[in-house]
């Protein structure tokens, strides 16, 4: 009897640590990817999880505000998830000053972030010395888009490198009876159009007094000016279903070649991808005017809520080291049309738009941070307030100068 109970007990026990170590190794995840490029791109980032032994708890929600919402609420309730996305920006900056995320340090230090990863990230993730976020991608917000079947039928022979010529070929989309600018009209995609000129019409020095420094007399400067200009005149080319239209409603009308461009992050990528269509292809893709132009640095993050729960801080770990490794970072960015976090990975399998994407990354003097790294989410909801009403009225740049001087001023 007693071998038998020994045996008995052992294997009770076993199964006790098993059922621990699975635990140990679940993870519940909260992330806003629900689209369909979007769920294809978090679908490698649960697989590689599960298959390195974790416990994948997916816990999407649409909608990136309801989701961000969603993770404060429950890390500020007792009951928070294992990870939540949030943008690389200072949108949880206030969270980490409440004592209320764990930091990475552990996972950073094994794999060298300092010198991994590019400066724009690590000022945005790596707090008072500490890491507090995983980056997961490099989103460029302010790609343009286009497709080739639509700029054919259009007469337009080659891609616009400057503004002069972007406009140019928007009047000849007109001409041919296609929508020449795909927009959402939401305030949110009004408000990458908005930087997006800034940057590439304004200029990298007007780009950074305005959203890094600050400055309110660079608002009235010739360059800002012009850049404010020239968006109020590419109103003219959007059609009367732009008013609240889904970002990616928008890019469908670029696959099918109902419309020319769109102005939107390379996350939309991704919808190309999910219906079909190659870079270079079926569609085409640029970053700015010119082979130079800036490269705005954003993209995705996950934090890790306090939790002093050794399963849950290892479940972390193993998040923030599956999710930066080499081949997930390829498997993920491939989907998510997004480019990886580090540049020593292999582009043989990327596609043009994010090989061309990895080049920019390589030259540091062609980074430049996304206006959410630069402003306080307070600052950024002034200023996005007055492109909105900007965007959707009569007003005039004399007026939205004075207006955007005042959103700043703090």
């Amino acid at each position: 009897m007693a071998p038998m109970k020994f045996k008995t007990l052992a294997a009770a026990a076993f199964v006790a640590l098993a059922a621990n170590a699975a635990h140990a190794q679940k993870a519940e995840v909260i992330h806003w990817w629900t689209s369909g490029g979007e769920s294809a791109a978090v679908k490698t980032l649960a697989d590689a999880y599960n298959q390195a032994g974790g416990t994948w708890v997916d816990a999407a929600v649409a909608g990136a505000d309801n989701a961000r919402a969603a993770a404060i609420n429950r890390i500020a309730g007792g009951n928070p998830p294992t990870a939540a996305q949030f943008n690389t920006s200072k949108q949880y900056h206030d969270v980490i000053d409440e004592g209320l995320l764990n930091d990475i340090d552990p996972v950073a230090a094994k794999e060298g972030w300092d010198k991994l990863l590019p400066k724009p990230i690590i000022d945005s993730i790596k707090i008072k010395g500490h890491y507090y976020a995983v980056p997961v991608n490099i989103h460029n917000p302010t790609w343009f888009w286009y497709s080739k079947s639509a700029l054919t039928k259009a007469g337009v022979a080659a891609e616009p490198k400057t503004v002069d010529e972007f406009f140019a070929a928007l009047d000849k989309l007109k001409a041919a009876g296609l929508v020449p600018l795909a927009l959402g009209g939401q305030s949110w995609q009004e408000w990458i159009t908005f930087y997006s000129f800034v940057l590439h019409v304004g200029g990298r020095d007007a780009y950074l007094k305005f959203f890094r420094d600050h400055d309110v007399a660079s608002v009235n400067s010739e360059p800002f000016r012009k850049a404010m200009t020239a968006l109020k005149k590419l109103h003219g080319y959007v059609d009367a279903g732009s008013p609240g239209r889904n970002w990616n409603d928008a890019t469908a009308m670029v696959i099918s070649g109902k419309a020319g461009f769109q102005i939107m992050g390379d996350w939309a990528k991704g919808e190309f991808g999910a219906a079909g269509q190659t870079a270079g292809k079926e569609f085409g893709c640029f970053a700015g005017f010119g082979p130079s132009a800036p490269y705005m640095v954003a993209g995705d993050v996950f934090v890790f809520p306090k939790t002093t729960n050794k399963a849950q801080i290892e479940a972390q770990h193993k998040l923030a080291t599956v999710f930066t490794s080499p081949a997930t970072q390829v498997a993920f960015n491939n989907k998510k049309g997004s480019i990886p976090i580090r540049t020593d990975v292999d582009t043989g399998k990327m596609d043009v738009c994010a090989q061309a994407g990895v080049a920019a990354m390589k030259d540091a003097s062609r980074q430049i941070a996304n206006p959410d790294m630069l402003m306080t989410p307070d600052m950024v909801g002034a200023v996005q307030d007055v492109i909105t009403k900007f965007w959707n009225s009569n007003q005039s740049v004399d007026d939205v100068v004075k207006a955007l001087q005042g959103a700043i001023k703090g």
